[in-house]
């Protein structure tokens, strides 16, 4: 059944708790609403502070959020965005409820994507699907050969629309309120890997202004130095301004985050870093969200010391967190293998769907 629903774009609020927000709030439940149905699990909520903070500042990145009502109530829901200093791809994020499934209602917010894409002059769409961590139904393998996700409605609607399953992400969770035996004996014995070549330093963001451009650095080598399949991934420029403006983002949406990096003595570069956020309720799930060693200095454990120097920093930060969360490409093996080394166990998945534009 198709209905002719129309399609208008929210105006953001100045605030979570201005008199015009409740448009955005109701955004903000189905999005969590949808992570958890998808994924069978509520680690990926954002509250509505996170999310508006992300969404308000346009200097990085610029997102549109389009939307569908029935009787007043929103329904569906689409934010489009894209980057304001790389060129080549949009992204977006559908977001239609199991019960408003197959009304039409997905297909007139894919389509609006595509047109903004278009618009826009941009060849590549790019969206990420959740699923759960195990299914017994049809499963979908990705071009890359590595992991399957489940066969979900939303899935096939994008590999009918031209879409390809580019990459899988695996999410897994590590248990902060276990005893921490693994991240210690892994702390001590890649200390002892990395040697005197490298030095720990460690901050609570915002980032000391010393070492703001080697943070920098650093982050940009994310979208270079990472597996991405065959996701069309432009090189990114950072600066201290672009890390000053991420953290105030992090900062305004009530955010925490810690960084451990392993700095490289001789050169003083940063050679490996990991970051860990919780939100402004320190009860709740903490996200990890970069990890990297960049490709020249692989070899010396990196990654394990900084993402055990972090875990065992974070207890002083949220003592009361109950697990860390985070996404690895299946291919990543050496990650993975570090994670499942400490602890980590498989939650859900996420699939990296790509479509090129004629």
């Amino acid at each position: 059944m198709n209905e002719t629903l129309p399609l208008e774009e929210l105006v953001l609020p100045a605030a979570v708790d201005a008199r015009d927000a409740a448009d955005f709030l109701a955004v903000v439940a189905l999005n969590n609403a949808v992570c958890a149905d998808d994924a069978g699990t509520d680690d990926l909520s954002q509250t509505p502070a996170e999310l508006l903070a992300g969404l308000r500042d346009t200097a990085d990145q610029i997102q549109r959020i389009f939307i569908v009502r029935d009787a007043g109530a929103i329904v569906g829901c689409v934010i489009v965005g894209h980057a304001t200093a790389e060129p080549t791809s949009t992204q977006f994020d559908l977001m239609v409820l199991p019960q408003n499934w197959g009304r039409g209602i997905e297909d007139a917010l894919l389509a609006r994507a595509e047109e903004e894409t278009r618009a826009l002059g941009r060849k590549v769409m790019q969206t990420w699907t959740l699923h759960p961590g195990r299914t017994d139904g049809p499963t979908i393998t990705p071009t890359t050969g590595w992991g399957v996700v489940a066969d979900t409605p939303l899935a096939r609607l994008l590999a009918s629309a031209g879409f390809a399953l580019e990459q899988v992400e695996r999410n897994s969770a590590f248990d902060l309120q276990a005893p921490m035996d693994a991240v210690r004996a892994g702390f001590e014995q890649s200390s002892i890997a990395a040697g005197e070549d490298y030095r720990l330093v460690e901050w609570t963001i915002p980032t000391p202004p010393e070492l703001q451009e080697g943070y920098a650095w650093a982050l940009s080598r994310m979208s270079t130095d990472v597996p991405a399949g065959a996701l069309e991934v432009d090189e990114e420029t950072w600066d201290a301004a672009r890390v000053e403006r991420r953290e105030a983002r992090l900062l305004e949406g009530g955010q925490t985050m810690s960084v451990v990096a392993a700095q490289h003595v001789t050169t003083g570069r940063l050679a490996a870093f990991n970051e860990l956020v919780i939100g402004a309720d320190r009860t709740e799930v903490t996200h990890q969200f970069c990890t990297l060693v960049l490709h020249e200095h692989r070899g010396h454990r990196l990654g394990m010391l900084v993402k055990c120097a972090n875990l065992l920093r974070w207890h002083a930060v949220a003592p009361e967190s109950p697990r860390v969360s985070t996404f690895n490409a299946e291919e990543n093996r050496p990650m993975l293998a570090i994670n499942e080394a400490l602890g980590f166990v498989s939650v859900s998945h996420a699939g990296a769907w790509q479509k090129k534009l004629d």
